[in-house]
C-alpha cells in the first residue's frame, strides 16, 4: 500500500519560520524589530480570521480585530523557532484565549458572576459533545449530571447569555408590530393576581410525581417535541400526548376544583 505524503506546509508558515530563525540570529536590536514587524504583517490574516469567528456575539468587529492583533504581537514576542510546533499552532491558542478573555471581562452589558460565566463556557462544550454522542439534544438534567452541578445552577448560567445584549425596550414584540416590549411592561397588569397564580402553579407542579415534572420540563421549558419526549421515556408519541393531557387535567382541577369534571 502506498504511503500518503504529508501535507506541504503553507508558504506563510515557511516564510514565518525563516523570519524567526533570522530574528534569533540577529544581533542588532533594530534588525530584530524589523523582522518582528515583518512577521506580524505576514500573520495578520491569521489573527483577523480568528477574530471573524467571534463576530455577531455582542462585540464590535473592530474591537475583536484589535484584541486578536494584540494577542498576535504577544505570540510573536514569546515564540522561539526551536518549538516542536510551528508558529501557527503556537499562536492560535494564544489569540483565541485573549478573545475569550475579552468577552468574559468586557462584553457583558449586565455582568453576571464569574462562576456563572465559566460554567456557561463549560456547558457549551459539554452540550456539543453530548449532542454528538447521544444523537439528540441533552436535557438540562443530563447536562448537569455530566458537569456535576445542580440543574437550577446550570439553567441560571445558560440564561446569563442574554446579558451580552439585553433586549431593548423599544424592540417590537413581533415583526412590523406597533407594540414594543416597553409598552407591554407599562400595560395595566394586576401584579397581585399574577403573583397568586404563579404561587398556585408552583404548588401544583411541586405536587406532581417526578416523571410528570420531568415531562413538563422537557415540553414547556426545553421545548422538546412529543416525539423527542417519547424517545427519552421509551414510549410512543401517543402515550406522551396522553401523559400531557392527564397532567394538564389534574393541574386545571387543582386550580379550579369546582368546575373540574367529575371522575366517572
Amino acid at each position: 500500500m502506498a504511503r500518503s505524503l504529508p501535507d506541504a506546509p503553507h508558504p506563510r508558515d515557511t516564510q514565518t519560520h525563516a523570519l524567526f530563525v533570522a530574528r534569533e540570529r540577529a544581533t542588532d536590536e533594530f534588525e530584530r524589530r524589523r523582522l518582528n514587524d515583518r512577521i506580524l504583517r505576514l500573520n495578520l490574516p491569521l489573527a483577523d480570521a480568528l477574530a471573524a469567528r467571534y463576530t455577531g456575539r455582542g462585540a464590535e468587529p473592530d474591537d475583536l480585530v484589535q484584541v486578536a492583533r494584540t494577542a498576535l504581537l504577544l505570540a510573536v514576542q514569546r515564540f522561539r523557532p526551536d518549538h516542536e510546533r510551528g508558529f501557527a499552532a503556537f499562536a492560535v491558542p494564544t489569540i483565541t484565549g485573549e478573545l475569550k478573555r475579552y468577552f468574559r471581562d468586557h462584553c457583558w452589558v449586565v455582568r453576571p458572576p464569574r462562576s456563572l460565566q465559566e460554567l456557561r463556557a463549560r456547558a457549551t462544550v459539554a452540550h456539543d459533545d453530548s449532542e454528538q454522542r447521544l444523537g439528540r439534544r441533552p436535557s438540562i438534567d443530563e447536562l448537569a449530571a455530566e458537569l456535576r452541578v445542580e440543574p437550577r445552577r446550570l439553567a441560571e448560567s445558560l440564561d446569563c447569555a442574554d446579558s451580552y445584549q439585553p433586549l431593548s425596550l423599544d424592540a417590537p414584540v413581533q415583526h412590523q408590530a406597533r407594540e414594543t416590549v416597553g409598552t407591554l411592561l407599562s400595560a395595566g397588569v394586576d401584579i397581585a393576581a399574577t403573583s397568586t397564580d404563579r404561587i398556585a402553579l408552583h404548588r401544583v407542579l411541586a405536587a406532581l410525581p417526578p416523571r410528570d415534572r420531568q415531562v413538563i420540563q422537557w415540553r414547556y421549558a426545553e421545548e422538546c417535541t412529543q416525539a423527542e419526549i417519547g424517545r427519552r421515556l421509551g414510549v410512543s408519541q401517543m402515550q406522551v400526548s396522553r401523559i400531557l393531557g392527564g397532567i394538564l387535567a389534574r393541574a386545571r382541577a387543582a386550580f379550579d376544583p369546582v368546575s373540574a369534571p367529575l371522575a366517572g
